[in-house]
């Protein structure tokens, strides 16, 4: 097969295998070391955990595809294999083309040079000469929205200005495969924007192959044509990206009856676990919610320390089409729980519910001392019926948008 007619990317039999815990023995002088400081003694057999397994896909040039499935499905191991950031245990990956990738704040840069000094960086690691990167510096500085801060060292720039500085980078470069991760949800909404029309340029009238991951299925089914379903590790669909994402949606249907303190599909250290989380209606005392009723959300926890410092939660409400419509957050409403005891509830009231009728999914997420303890994708679904939000004794349409909002009409001749 000739460069011209192989496809972008060809995934073929691949499987990545990680080793949980350690095993007896030794078999470097370190390891011989450290057994030998242990006193010898024999260690828990390690568990092989298998992130991927026969994955077998085809991107052609000019394709958009988009990877969806839930927490630990494989989608990052699956990007970082191709990427190469890491190996494959089975399977092989071909690439035909340069690739750049965007998959985690900071990626790929020097933190001691400036803006500047890292587009060339960047563009140099891709294969490019000083003259080309030249011929599309000024369109980067641009894109990034920068160009204050070209000459600072990028240590000094935010998340925010790390990700516009990157994919400007990683977008205008000239690379055959574009690989992006949900690090685009660090920036601003218009930033993400200005990306998802950039990446669907590049594919359309450049021919560049482009591989999205998100958690944003409007997203998804708006850039990409074709859409891969990871569980488990395996690819459970292929196909148009609009059916692909219909049958994750079903998937969490059924994810949502398994109770949450059961659920394996959670990433964090485990210094704090979520147990449930229920939806209860303060102003009629039961769980019946309403457009316009004050509502509270508890959510149990527990914890195998007696105290917890610096605690930071955030519950995520979740559209029909999993969009994220709001994010309700401990930190900018009254800062992080300095003390808490290591076993109760948080508890979000929430006046007035400005949600329209309809079935709203909840994931919960929570840090202590700054580092992920708990995330939980769909822990929960609250059902909203209909209510007289605004008083009036007439209850709103169904199914016009998501939000109801405070408004009053008149007429002036």
């Amino acid at each position: 097969m000739s460069f011209k007619d192989a496809p972008a990317v060809a995934v073929s039999g691949l499987g990545k295998v990680y080793r949980l815990g350690t095993e007896s023995g030794a078999t470097t002088a370190r390891e011989a070391v450290v057994h030998a400081v242990r006193g010898g003694k024999a260690r828990a057999p390690a568990e092989m955990l298998w992130a991927l397994r026969d994955v077998n896909f085809e991107l052609a040039r000019g394709e958009t595809l988009g990877i969806i499935g839930r927490n630990g499905a494989g989608k990052s191991t699956l990007l970082k294999l191709i990427s190469r950031i890491t190996w494959p245990t089975e399977g092989e990956i071909r690439l035909y083309g340069r690739l750049a990738s965007l998959l985690e704040v900071g990626t790929g840069f020097h933190p001691e040079l400036t803006g500047r000094e890292n587009i060339f960086l960047n563009g140099t690691i891709l294969g490019m000469r000083r003259h080309e990167i030249l011929r599309r510096f000024d369109e980067i500085v641009e894109f990034a929205e920068i160009a204050r801060f070209l000459d600072t060292p990028v240590k000094r720039y935010s998340s925010g200005m790390y990700v516009r500085l990157a994919f400007a980078v990683a977008a205008h470069l000239d690379p055959e495969i574009l690989v992006v991760d949900e690090v685009l949800a660090v920036g601003d909404a218009a930033f993400q924007r200005k990306c998802l029309g950039k990446m669907g340029e590049v594919a359309r009238e450049e021919g560049r192959a482009v591989i999205f991951v998100s958690h944003n299925m409007v997203a998804i089914t708006a850039l990409c044509a074709r859409g891969i379903l990871l569980e488990g590790g395996r690819v459970t669909a292929d196909g148009a990206a609009g059916a692909v994402v219909q049958q994750y949606l079903r998937t969490l249907e059924t994810l949502i009856t398994t109770p949450l303190a059961a659920r394996r599909d959670r990433i964090g250290t485990g210094a704090l676990r979520f147990e449930s989380v229920t939806v209860r209606n303060v102003s009629a005392g039961s769980g019946l919610v309403r457009s316009g009723d004050d509502v509270e959300l508890s959510i149990a926890y527990q914890s195998d320390q007696p105290t917890l410092n610096n605690v930071h939660v955030n519950v995520i409400i979740h559209g029909p089409l999993d969009e994220q419509l709001c994010q309700l957050s401990s930190g900018p409403q009254r800062g992080d729980f300095e003390r808490i005891p290591g076993n109760g509830s948080f508890l979000c009231h929430i006046p007035r519910l400005p949600f329209e009728a309809g079935a709203y999914r909840i994931t919960v997420y929570s840090t202590v001392n700054a580092d992920i303890a708990d995330w939980v994708m769909h822990a929960a679904v609250m059902d909203v019926e209909p209510g007289d939000y605004f008083g009036t004794g007439r209850m709103n349409d169904e199914g016009q948008g998501h939000f109801l909002v405070t408004h009053n009409w008149d007429v002036r001749a």
